[in-house]
């Protein structure tokens, strides 16, 4: 198994440029992200469903387990791979249940335990997203969380599996491939910085320095 690269981001040209490089299995989508984009919800998940093969994930704002079913079978037929962004609440374990049991597929977000992670696996979800950068931002170490998860899950058959969320530069995808995690979903600014060494940059540029002084001396 590989792992696989999600782009977390509404923009839709961003996603056909990680798309073209084969860097976009999936995407994943909040609130927050959608009106960036600036445009209606249904509209902007229509049209990334339609460039990307691999999952996408959408959040509502619902509160109660009732409303979360009704908001997950309307995003539902935005596209054939929506899947329905739950938080991590007793409420929305309630909708996971409910909708795993009619194979719609969840990803429980806002999770910043192993605990929460563990409920969410027995509540039956396909994914789940544990923040590594929020957690960095009260001081915790994010991806010791990553490590965690995958360990608990490696103890059993839970087929859930953990999507890296808020990360903000290259280590926590490092370190999150190191922990095992089966997806990281990734701001397309950070996804840049991960093609970028200095050292390549530079022996790019000696090469082709090198590369020209001898057609020179060969003239």
């Amino acid at each position: 198994m590989n792992m696989k690269f999600f782009l977390d981001t509404a923009d839709v040209e961003e996603i056909r440029r990680a798309v073209a490089l084969g860097m976009c299995d999936g995407v994943t989508t909040n609130p927050s992200l959608i009106m960036k984009a600036g445009k209606d919800h249904k509209t902007v998940i229509q049209e990334i469903s339609k460039v990307v093969d691999g999952p996408v994930s959408v959040e509502g704002i619902a509160e109660t387990a009732e409303d979360m079913i009704k908001e997950a079978e309307e995003f539902s037929t935005w596209g054939p791979n929506v899947v329905i962004k739950i938080p991590m609440t007793k409420e929305g374990m309630k909708a996971v249940r409910a909708l795993s049991q009619k194979g719609v597929k969840t990803n429980v977000t806002l999770v910043f335990s192993a605990s929460q992670a563990l409920l969410a696996a027995k509540a039956g979800a396909t994914y789940v997203s544990p923040f590594v950068g929020r957690l960095d931002d009260i001081s915790e170490t994010g991806t010791d969380l990553i490590s965690d998860i995958m360990d608990i899950y490696g103890n059993y058959d839970f087929s859930t599996e953990v999507i890296v969320a808020s990360i903000r530069h290259p280590v926590h995808i490092l370190e999150s491939a190191r922990a095992g995690a089966h997806i990281a979903t990734v701001p397309a600014a950070v996804l840049e910085k991960l093609w970028h060494h200095p050292l390549t940059d530079n022996g790019i540029k000696t090469f082709k320095e090198h590369h020209e002084k001898h057609k020179n001396t060969m003239q």
